[in-house]
């Protein structure tokens, strides 16, 4: 079976372009094929990447399964983990640390819930 080359016919709109030209249609479309993937990253989470956040902030494992779980169960995880201890420490001028322990203990979330969303739990 013999393949038919129809190289130069796919190839005519870009046959009068200049290697600059080439190059910058080249990044326009890799910018357009990832642009979706790069939105997913920004918008969503899942529990595994809060968790690994808190692991690098210092925060056990243990520890950064009862932050998340606490994120989760407040609806508060789409604001980041790390960002919910983050707030929560800058608004009561406390340590990253011990706002972070509290919330693995079960305490602050009324409060955490209040700083995001205004309301009560």
């Amino acid at each position: 079976m013999k393949r038919k080359d129809d190289f130069n016919q796919r190839r005519a709109h870009l046959a009068n372009l200049s290697d600059e030209q080439l190059k910058a249609r080249f990044w326009e479309l890799a910018d357009k094929l990832t642009e979706p993937m790069m939105k997913m990253g920004y918008e969503y989470t899942t529990p595994a990447i809060e968790r690994s956040v808190l692991l690098r902030m210092g925060f056990s494992s243990l520890e950064a399964k009862e932050i998340v779980d606490g994120c989760i169960e407040n609806n508060l995880i789409a604001h980041g983990a790390g960002n919910v201890i983050y707030r929560l420490a800058k608004a009561n001028n406390k340590e990253i640390r011990e706002i972070g322990v509290q919330l693995s203990e079960g305490k602050l979330w009324n409060e955490a819930v209040m700083q995001f969303k205004g309301g009560t739990k």
